[in-house]
């Protein structure tokens, strides 16, 4: 696959990305390598990662427990304290090998370790690759808000293997899916009509899905780097998948929702107001609601279950001077953003969603 150029860095795929990785080692002259992963991803790809580095540089792993519930400033202060310990300066670098939880992390450590040192991030899980590789969005929760402290701050570079999917459960390959199909429903039509019936799909062929999903957000997020106009639109199924995403989290008596299953709750809600606003079809959103449901499984949700859900939407970091702002699709393909919902709209969005 053709490497993609994003804003200052590489985004390289499978063999092309090591090779890569081993000239960039060569070239800049690192006083020590380090390596962040957490437990999953220690076990499962680190054995693949680490054959492929040439160096004769000196190399630490550093794990964390895996789990969106350590993406938080603790982790990053138990990994700050063992850079420190083993002697990291600004001339070291650290690779994060892992998802989104992984990468965001990692970036977050390295992006304000001594005011900041050079990170590669290897994404992992399907999600990440499609997701978390573009836009060098790094950060942490706080609490169970999401993403809320963080940095922009570019990699610099990215390898995308495909073959650490073959690591992966089905549930968190099709968390991954799930920005997959906001790709085409914000984006590229044609993109999101490969996805009507995943049996047409030829997963021998999965890689240029892949690939296309990463040049559709590069594509926007080179226009808008901080998301200040155009790159909002990657939020749709984010305002409301957000929220639920961490009412599920902080909830005992729910069992945690995976990203990508959050996300696809978020975005057929906000089809439905799309819908309501006159901006999509009653067939256009048909379509999304019947798609995105024969992949995922519903979620239940009761009738206390909500008004915690929109409470959570006051924190969410896209609200400006005290709005909650959505993303809503135009016709599939097609974005507006800056749309303000009332909260009567999101209530008949999720009674539509349990009917």
């Amino acid at each position: 696959m053709q490497t993609i150029q994003a804003d200052n860095y590489p985004i390289n795929f499978n063999e092309k990305g090591y090779e890569a990785l081993n000239l960039h080692l060569k070239e800049n002259k690192y006083s020590n390598l380090f390596i962040i992963v957490d437990s999953n991803t220690n076990d499962l790809c680190l054995p693949t990662f680490l054959p492929f580095l040439e160096t004769e540089l000196t190399i630490e792993i550093i794990e964390f427990e895996a789990g969106e519930e350590n993406k938080n400033i603790e982790t990053c202060v138990q990994i700050w304290n063992v850079l420190t310990e083993l002697g990291a300066d600004r001339k070291s670098l650290v690779i994060n090998v892992g998802g989104g939880v992984v990468t965001d992390l990692g970036g977050f450590v390295a992006s304000t370790f001594k005011r900041g040192i050079d990170f590669i991030n290897v994404p992992t899980t399907l999600l990440s690759m499609v997701d978390a590789s573009v836009g060098g969005k790094n950060g942490v929760d706080l609490g169970n808000l999401k993403n809320q402290i963080g940095v922009f701050n570019l990699p610099a570079m990215v390898i995308v293997d495909t073959n650490y999917l073959e690591t992966l459960s089905q549930n968190e390959m099709r968390s991954g899916l799930a920005e997959m199909l906001k790709h085409g429903l914000i984006f590229d039509k044609a993109y999101w009509e490969q996805f009507l019936d995943l049996k047409t799909i030829d997963f021998a062929d999965f890689d240029d899905l892949i690939h296309r999903s990463v040049v559709i957000k590069n594509e926007i997020v080179t226009l808008d780097p901080t998301e200040k106009n155009i790159r909002k639109s990657l939020n749709f199924g984010h305002t409301l998948g957000h929220a639920i995403e961490s009412y599920f989290l902080e909830n005992e008596n729910k069992t945690t929702l995976l990203h990508g299953e959050a996300i696809a709750v978020g975005m057929i809600l906000e089809s439905y107001i799309s819908l309501d606003k006159k901006l999509i079809s009653e067939a256009e959103y048909n379509q999304i609601k019947t798609t995105i449901k024969s992949i995922f499984d519903d979620i239940a949700f009761e009738e206390n279950d909500i008004e915690p859900i929109l409470e959570l939407l006051i924190h969410d970091k896209k609200n400006e001077y005290g709005s909650i702002q959505f993303a809503l699709i135009e016709g599939i393909g097609k974005i507006k953003i800056n749309q303000l919902v009332e909260n009567e709209l999101i209530l008949e969005a999720f009674k539509d969603y349990k009917s």
